[in-house]
């Protein structure tokens, strides 16, 4: 029945600064960006390498999320990385704080979290 992911969708504060984390700090290819008179809005459609996407929203009046303490709904975005500590190293160097590696105790794979600019938590999970 279900395939996969297709995509996520991500409502940002700064259009601006949520694209460059997404494009120039993670790497994610553009797909599409439009901007939407009628709503005052950005929809920016990103890829993965294996073809999944996120869709950047930008929304004026859009309110923050709630995190801590975690509210119900999407708890993170998991993002699968061939070599974590090449990974973190490189978010380091950009001046993203990374919380220490841990490792999942149920399948021994090292993982960890960091945040988008506002604030929503991004998990490496090692392969």
């Amino acid at each position: 029945m279900l395939k996969a992911i297709h995509h996520v969708a991500i409502i940002c504060a700064d259009y601006a600064r949520a694209k460059y984390f997404y494009t120039e700090i993670l790497g994610l290819t553009i797909v599409a960006e439009h901007y939407r008179q009628q709503r005052n809005s950005y929809k920016l459609d990103l890829a993965l390498p294996n073809g999944e996407q996120i869709e950047l929203f930008s929304f004026a009046e859009a309110p923050p999320r709630p995190s801590y303490p975690e509210a119900q709904g999407l708890r993170h975005l998991a993002f699968a990385v061939d070599d974590i500590q090449r990974v973190v190293a490189y978010l380091t160097g950009k001046g993203i704080a990374v919380e220490p590696i841990r490792v999942d105790p149920y399948t021994g794979k090292q993982f960890t979290f960091f945040n988008d600019p506002d604030g929503l938590p991004l998990e490496l999970y090692q392969l």
